[in-house]
């Protein structure tokens, strides 16, 4: 094997399977000598592969973590499970699939062979979800046509449907995407109304990357999660909820969506979450009970009574 690239990218490949290789059976694989094999390990250091190397008759080479993750080689069926994965989680707004596992589907998808990319979406469609059926599952390449359009700063052109049923053709500078846990927001510059909009992903269709560039401008919001919790309250009566967790502050806050706001340290084992959100109290009294913490409801009366109302549910179902 004479050709240096392809030599590299095969020795890495073998290198980031987890097992240690004889630099003998390395030399063997590919077809040349172990002095080769040296010299080829110390270009993939070079590049910032954290090779490591051990001596004796049961030594040799193996890939080990570094402080930054290097690109990696991924084989046919390697890839297809990773973008089955992806696509699966994202599609339906699963709760900790954010912006940056839509942009590595996205990455994934643009490389993948048109032989694997018909592997994956034949998977997607032959795969049911069991999904609360709220209608809001999104197809994932809408997802990582925006993501894509997101990073590229790249305007985009889509068919949009309203909440009343209304179809209009809309040519936005995409900003961010957001997922609330339960569906996924884009937040872009609206060219034709000269103004900010949220677009819910789900009611999106034809995404489709004009390939013109914009320089981004200032969003009107601290950030995009903020900004789409300002858009929805404006589109539904916003009520306030007190809720005592007790549960340190960071963890809570890894596990609710941004749009639910931060909550803010009492001590090291508890937390006080104060904002204003505008989802029914029905979802509010199930989305605190899967923080599987302690809490205590302050405000409002409705939340308390559907806490009290779905606790006392569960006791029966658990009592029976």
């Amino acid at each position: 094997m004479t050709d240096t690239p392809v030599r590299l990218l095969n020795l890495l490949s073998l290198l980031q399977t987890p097992r240690e290789w004889p630099g003998s059976e390395l030399a063997e694989r590919l077809g040349v000598s172990t002095r080769t094999i040296r010299r080829d390990v110390e270009r993939l250091r070079d590049l910032g592969y954290p090779v490591q190397a051990t001596m004796g008759a049961v030594g040799g080479y193996r890939l080990a973590a570094g402080a930054a993750m290097p690109p990696l080689v991924l084989d046919d069926e390697e890839a297809v499970a990773i973008a089955v994965g992806l696509r699966a989680g994202a599609g339906h707004a699963v709760e900790g699939i954010e912006e940056a596992s839509v942009r590595a589907l996205a990455k994934l998808e643009q490389v993948l062979p048109s032989r694997l990319r018909h592997r994956v979406t034949a998977l997607q469609a032959a795969t049911v979800p069991l999904t609360s059926g709220d209608g809001a599952s999104v197809d994932p390449r809408t997802l990582t046509t925006m993501a894509s359009a997101v990073t590229g700063r790249e305007r985009l052109r889509f068919a949009y449907r309203s909440g009343d049923g209304t179809e209009t053709r809309r040519l936005v500078e995409p900003h961010s995407l957001v997922s609330t846990g339960r569906r996924w927001y884009l937040v872009a510059f609206d060219i034709d109304r000269d103004d900010w909009r949220t677009f819910r992903v789900d009611r999106v269709s034809e995404p489709f990357p004009t390939g013109a560039r914009f320089e981004p401008r200032e969003l009107p919001a601290e950030n995009a999660a903020a900004f789409v919790r300002g858009s929805l309250s404006r589109d539904r009566p916003a009520y306030r909820v007190v809720v005592t967790l007790r549960s340190p502050a960071a963890s809570v806050a890894a596990r609710l969506p941004a749009t639910m706001g931060t909550p803010v340290a009492v001590d090291e084992d508890s937390c006080r979450l104060d904002a204003d959100v505008s989802d029914p109290p029905e979802w509010m009294a199930y989305r605190l009970a899967m923080l599987d913490c302690e809490f205590t409801v302050h405000e409002p009366p409705e939340l308390v009574e559907r806490i009290r109302a779905l606790g006392a549910r569960i006791s029966r179902a658990a009592d029976a």
